[in-house]
Parts: structure tokens; C-alpha cells; sequence
């Protein structure tokens, strides 16, 4: 077979990924991996069978206007054949103020819905058994309060909370580092997140009760290789706040999960999660976990939603596939797939429904979930996840020499790692280095105005404030009140907070009111 060509000009001068790792033209072979699924550092897969034996959880994430019109959506959604349940929360309630609130004014309902009360928590699972099905929340500061409300409707259904099963994203350091939805500042954020970990650990044990985000990482613009480092590296910070308090690595570590963003790098996102269930692994290990179960990395994706485009919506269609593929491939346990529309809007009932169907179809009409880990002992793959592994050590290092990730965080050295890639990948973009079709290369006269689109209405506000003033006319505002200074009274001599906020949601205390009393106990960062 004739060698070829030298002086054949290619596309680019070189080939990257979006981490920057060199890209070359072929690879030769190397050290063939020989470990199996299933077993330890999990490069191939977390169970041995992997989608042979289960398919992932196939949610869609969901959440707008009231708790009755989501309701709504989450019939038809389980209607469709989505298997799993993922609420999407509006602003106010993730930062831990009532739909009354003046900073709640004009984010009532809008990117989720609106929760104050236990009220509106029975209304968003009206006729779901919650024992029946598992249901992710993507709630961080405010947390502990929505699975306390959860737990508490789940009580009023007489569901066994030890049946009951589902995550709570619950990842507080992420929202320093990208987000911005923090409340309290970082040390007492983490003294509550153990508290969840000591709660379900003893009431809820099928209860994933953190889902450590890259997610929100990726989506603030940074590369694969620090979506992956950063993540990880706070994981490992909750894995040691979690010993410092004196829990077990190997009982609290096999409820956390995982979140990561599936990007257009296509196989790179598949080394990306062959990478990190080999790193996590190893992370577990080296702080005394010795179960199998609790060295497993096991994840949610998302697919990313950074990379919709406002120009050519229905081009969205063909990026979620590409993305939901590489994260089936690279051993996803759940996944939600991006409406083809919410670079305009939330998604129309249509635009989910094509969300879900394109995981359906991968899952049933494919043939990818016939084998586990196609891509093993591919000479490009398995060197790739080396590489991708190799340059997310070294942030962890530098990391780990700062003190940790919440030191980091407080020095701002994510943050502005972060800030460097957005700005190069804009930069790459304007200067065509970097092409978005429909966007700076292949531009077609706009047709966004035949596309759906879905709004909220504003005066979803004043249906909150009602349900609000109706609420606290009914319930027992002494009971109310001694409920409250019993939470204060526990955050003041670091007290697990769970049973205390549990009982208050339930006698008819709201969000907003909880998070004042911890606002009033532990201050507010001010990043």
C-alpha cells in the first residue's frame, strides 16, 4: 500500500480540539487497554452490560409559568415515553426569594417554575406518584428547601421515602466559579450541603443527593479539559467536607452524581466521559473509598445549550443529535436533549417532543447500545481520552497547590481561566477560525418568525402573590414562626437542618422565608 502524500495541502494548519489538543492525521497503534466494563477505573463503562441490560433515564428537562401549567407538561412528557422527570426552577427560587419579593419582579415563571410553598410543590406532582418515579431538580443554593418540600409531598402521598429515588443538583461551588446563583457564602454553603448528605444517607438511600456540575462550567465558556478538571476538583472538595464531618466515603460517595455538558467536539465529549469516570475513580480511591460502588462516576448530560442558534433554528436539530450521541457513546446514565428552540424561547410543547424522539431513536434504531464502549481500542480514542485525562491532572494539580477548589474559587483562578476560553473561542469565532453555520459561515435570510414561540405571561406573578396571601391567611402563623426559630436555632449550633426545615415547609412556611432566616444567620456573599 503506497504512502500518503506529504505535499497534499489540508484544511487548516493544524487540528485541535476544542481544548487544544493537537488532532493528527492518523494514529498507530499503542497499548491496547484491556480492562472490561464494569469494573475498575470504569474507563469503559460503569456496569458491565452498560444499555444491553437498562438504556439511560431519557428526561427533558422542564419548567415554566405556574406549578399547574408545568404539571401539565410533565403528563404529556411521561405520556411520550420520557422516563424521568427534570425540573427547571424560575430565578427567585433559586436565589431564595417568594414571587412577592420585590427582586422577584419580572422572573416570576420565566426561565422555570415558581415554587414558594408546599402548595405549589403538591400542585407541580399532582397525580405522580413520586415513590413511582425519579425526578431531578437543578436547584443549588436553595436546595435543601425543594427536597425538603419534596419530601414533605411525598409524606402527604404516604410514599416510603427510602423507595424514593432522584437528584438534587446541589452543586455550590460551580455557582461561585460560573453560575451566580449563590445566596449564602461559600463555607456555610457547604455546611449545608453535608447536611443533606447525613440526612438521606439515613432517610433517603436511594436519593442522589449532589449532581457536581460541568454543566454550567461549559456553558460559561470553557474547554472540555476544564469543564472536566474544575468539576472533578469539586467533587473532591465535597468528598472532604463530607469526611471532615465524619460520614463514610463508602456509603455517602454511591449517591453522588455527576452533570456534563455534551458539546460539538464529537470525539472529544466521548473521551471527555471515558476520562472522567477514570479520574474519579482514582480520586475515590486515594480518599479511602474501597466499595466498587463508591468509586463509580456516574452522570447526567446535557446537551449544550450554549450552541443553539437564534439563525437557522431547525440546524439545532442536527447539533443535539450529534451531541446526545457522544454522550450515549461515552456512557451517559441520564440524558435530556435541547429543543431545537430555546435560542428563542422555552420549548414548545413540538420542539420537546423532537428532543425526546431524537434519544428514542437513538436508543431504539441505532444499533449504538448493542455493544458497550464501541470506541475501546480505537488508536484515536483511547490516545485522546490519555490526553484529555493528562491536561485535566494538571489543573487539578495546580488546584490542589492553591489549597482546594473553594480556595481557588475564593483566589478566582476558574473564574478567570473560564473568562480566557470564552474570549478566545469569541475571538475564533468573529475571525472564522471557528465556524457556526448559519451563524459566520453559510447564512440564509432569516426565517425565525415561522418558528413557535413560547412566552410566559407577566402576570404569572400575581397568580404567585395571591397563592402566597391565600396561604399565609390559612396556616398556623404561630406554629409557623416557632418552625422558623427552630431552623435559625439549628443553623446557629451547626445542627443538621433537613428535619427542622422539613417540618416548617409542611406547617406552610415558604422559601423566601427559610432562606431570610439563614440569610440572617450566615450572611450574603457578595462575590
Amino acid at each position: 500500500m503506497s504512502s500518503p502524500k506529504k505535499n497534499i495541502r489540508e484544511r487548516k494548519e493544524q487540528f485541535t480540539t476544542s481544548s487544544g489538543i493537537e488532532i493528527k492525521p492518523s494514529y498507530e497503534p499503542s497499548e491496547i487497554n484491556k480492562e472490561q466494563p464494569g469494573e475498575y477505573p470504569f474507563t469503559r463503562g460503569a456496569h458491565s452490560r452498560m444499555y444491553r441490560s437498562r438504556l439511560w433515564t431519557m428526561r427533558q428537562y422542564a419548567g415554566f409559568s405556574t406549578a399547574e401549567a408545568s404539571n401539565e407538561r410533565y403528563h404529556y412528557l411521561l405520556q411520550q415515553g420520557t422516563s424521568g422527570l427534570s425540573v427547571a426552577f424560575d430565578l427567585p427560587t433559586q436565589i431564595g426569594y417568594d414571587s412577592d419579593h420585590d427582586f422577584a419582579e419580572g422572573e416570576v415563571g420565566k426561565v422555570g417554575v415558581a415554587i414558594d410553598s408546599i402548595e405549589d410543590m403538591e400542585r407541580l406532582f399532582k397525580g405522580i406518584e413520586l415513590q413511582k418515579i425519579s425526578t431531578s431538580m437543578t436547584i443549588n443554593s436553595t436546595a435543601f428547601i425543594l427536597l425538603a418540600l419534596y419530601v414533605a409531598v411525598a409524606k402527604r402521598q404516604g410514599a416510603d421515602l427510602r423507595q424514593l429515588s432522584g437528584t438534587v443538583q446541589n452543586d455550590i461551588l460551580k455557582e461561585y466559579a460560573a453560575r451566580g446563583t449563590y445566596i449564602y457564602p461559600p463555607k456555610p454553603s457547604m455546611r449545608i450541603i453535608t447536611d443533606i448528605f447525613a440526612y438521606c444517607s439515613q432517610e433517603l438511600p436511594r436519593w442522589n443527593t449532589i449532581s457536581i456540575s460541568g454543566y454550567h462550567i461549559r456553558e460559561a465558556g470553557s474547554t472540555a479539559v476544564q469543564e472536566l478538571a474544575f468539576t472533578l476538583a469539586n467533587g473532591k472538595a465535597y468528598l472532604q467536607a463530607a469526611l471532615a464531618v465524619g460520614l463514610d466515603i463508602n456509603v455517602f460517595a454511591k449517591r453522588l452524581s455527576f452533570f456534563f455538558n455534551a458539546h460539538n467536539c464529537f470525539f472529544e465529549e466521548i473521551a471527555k466521559f471515558r476520562a472522567a469516570r477514570r479520574m474519579w475513580a482514582k480520586i475515590t480511591k486515594s480518599l479511602g473509598a474501597t466499595e466498587a460502588r463508591a468509586q463509580k462516576l456516574r452522570f447526567h448530560t446535557q446537551t449544550g445549550g450554549s450552541t443553539l442558534t437564534a439563525q437557522q433554528p431547525q440546524n439545532n436539530i442536527s447539533r443535539v443529535t450529534l451531541q446526545a450521541l457522544s454522550a450515549v457513546l461515552g456512557g451517559t446514565q441520564s440524558l435530556h436533549t435541547n429543543g431545537y428552540d430555546e435560542a428563542l424561547s422555552l420549548p414548545t410543547e413540538e420542539a420537546a417532543r423532537t428532543a425526546l424522539r431524537t434519544q428514542q431513536i437513538i436508543a431504539y434504531e441505532s444499533g449504538v447500545t448493542d455493544t458497550v464502549d464501541p470506541f475501546a481500542g480505537s488508536y484515536f480514542m483511547e490516545q485522546l481520552t490519555n490526553e484529555v485525562e493528562a491536561a485535566a491532572w494538571k489543573y487539578i494539580e495546580k488546584i490542589e497547590a492553591m489549597g482546594g477548589a473553594v480556595s481557588a474559587i475564593e483566589q478566582g483562578f476558574m473564574q478567570e481561566e473560564i473568562a480566557r476560553s470564552a474570549y478566545a473561542y469569541q475571538k475564533a469565532v468573529e475571525q472564522k477560525e471557528e465556524i457556526i453555520v448559519g451563524v459566520n459561515q453559510f447564512v440564509a435570510e432569516e426565517e425565525t418568525g415561522k418558528v413557535p414561540i413560547f412566552r410566559v405571561d407577566d402576570t404569572i406573578r400575581n397568580i404567585q402573590i395571591d397563592k402566597l396571601k391565600a396561604l399565609k391567611a390559612r396556616r398556623d402563623s404561630q406554629v409557623v414562626n416557632t418552625l422558623l426559630l427552630e431552623v435559625e436555632r439549628r443553623a446557629k449550633a451547626d445542627i443538621n437542618l433537613m428535619p427542622a426545615v422539613i417540618e416548617a415547609v409542611d406547617k406552610g412556611a415558604t422559601l423566601g422565608e427559610i432562606s431570610d432566616v439563614l440569610r440572617k444567620v450566615f450572611g450574603e456573599y457578595r462575590g
